[in-house]
């Protein structure tokens, strides 16, 4: 279904099942929507047809059957009237998929409703509720049932904030098609297990739905990701020779310092292993220090870093918005596309896992070993007789 012309049927109870039971499915949020008109609700819709609109519904619905007109609709005193606006309502199971951010619905008043109910409940747009006074607490009739306002959500898209959502069960019920689904969206446990969800369901589904999959945008939302993570290795790398060259000229110069303190330790009897022993203890001392301050300041500086990175990096990304119609959609974003990329940048964060900390240790502590072992092996050959006459 697409763009209001339903060409397909309605996914069914059993499909969903086949759907949830795909390995790597970690979830299923399904939703079934209708339209309310005029003759299905005592509510006054709250936005206004444009020309578009106008020209969607033209159509008389009366008697079960739906007569093209040019634009008016005829009523049966033989008066016309322009089309009247129709007020959408949505079933789900989960109804923060309502969200425009793809987080926790935003209620401005009441509270929530479960989407796994089958009460006659429901949330209620902003527009819609301020339209027809109506607030948590309060009745409206839908299909010839009288149904309760739970609490009011707002979600700043003036289409979303103009409609009703309630249980995915409850609406089943009362539009009488049980276990009816029009839009699957499946959850997958990871990224990398995408690919093989969109096969498994495209394979067990076959032609009775579209199959689409977010894989292809999040390749291109992860663009700014690739080039911020190209940027920290080069980084490393260059603090890592950086470090080495510094700690190496460092120890140079204190090795160079104590030519004395060398030739004595050896006149009464230290070996060559001894010094460079008690170089190498010394400057894995301090940098340890040095590699611990280092850890705390970059732990606590790489949250603003990483965001003010992923910022810049994606305003350079311009790209058409694109929406994909069809029965189930494969991902865990909202239903733009392009939303869910910016959304899922939003949401990036900088960890620092045990694997990367030892990584870190460890590369301190070579760069320790080495930029200490070598200038203290070099001084260390020299005999203690030339090193004491030099002094």
């Amino acid at each position: 279904m697409r763009g209001g012309f339903g060409s397909g049927n309605a996914l069914t109870a059993e499909q969903i099942t086949t759907i949830s039971k795909t390995s790597h499915v970690a979830g299923v949020t399904s939703t079934l929507t209708d339209q309310l008109g005029a003759s299905d609700t005592d509510l006054t819709p709250s936005l206004e047809l444009g020309n578009l609109g106008k020209r969607m519904q033209r159509f008389e619905s009366g008697g079960g059957s739906r007569a093209p007109v040019v634009m008016n609709i005829e009523n049966a005193d033989g008066s016309q009237e322009p089309p009247k606006p129709r007020t959408s309502i949505t079933g789900t199971t989960n109804p923060n998929s309502a969200s425009t951010t793809g987080g926790t619905l935003t209620l401005t008043s009441g509270e929530t409703i479960n989407g796994n109910s089958s009460e006659f409940i429901a949330l209620i747009g902003a527009d819609l509720a301020a339209k027809n006074n109506l607030t948590s607490g309060s009745t409206l009739t839908a299909y010839g049932k009288t149904i309760t306002v739970k609490g009011v959500y707002k979600t700043g898209n003036a289409f979303e904030d103009s409609g009703i959502i309630m249980p995915l069960a409850t609406l089943q019920s009362l539009t009488e098609q049980p276990g009816a689904v029009s839009t699957a969206k499946v959850h997958v446990d990871s990224s990398e297990n995408v690919a093989t969800v969109t096969n498994s369901l495209t394979a067990s589904l076959g032609d009775k739905a579209d199959v689409t999959s977010e894989a292809d945008r999040a390749a291109e939302s992860l663009k700014p990701l690739e080039s911020i993570s190209n940027l920290a290795i080069a980084g490393v790398i260059a603090a890592t020779l950086a470090g080495a060259a510094i700690i190496l000229l460092a120890m140079v110069m204190v090795v160079r310092e104590r030519r004395r303190e060398i030739g004595v330790i050896k006149a009464i009897g230290g070996t060559n292993l001894t010094v460079i022993t008690q170089f190498i203890t010394e400057a894995m001392t301090l940098t340890i220090i040095g590699g611990v301050i280092g850890l705390a300041i970059g732990i606590a500086a790489s949250g603003p870093i990483t965001q003010s990175l992923i910022s810049s990096q994606s305003s350079q990304q311009q790209g058409p918005s694109n929406s994909t119609g069809g029965p189930v959609r494969m991902g865990g974003g909202p239903s733009m596309l392009m939303q869910g990329a910016n959304d899922s940048l939003k949401q990036v964060t900088s960890t620092l896992t045990p694997q990367t900390f030892a990584l870190g240790i460890g590369i301190t502590l070579l760069i320790a070993i080495i930029g200490s072992a070598v200038p203290a092996w070099l001084i260390a050959r020299v005999r203690p007789a030339e090193v004491l006459r030099t002094e």
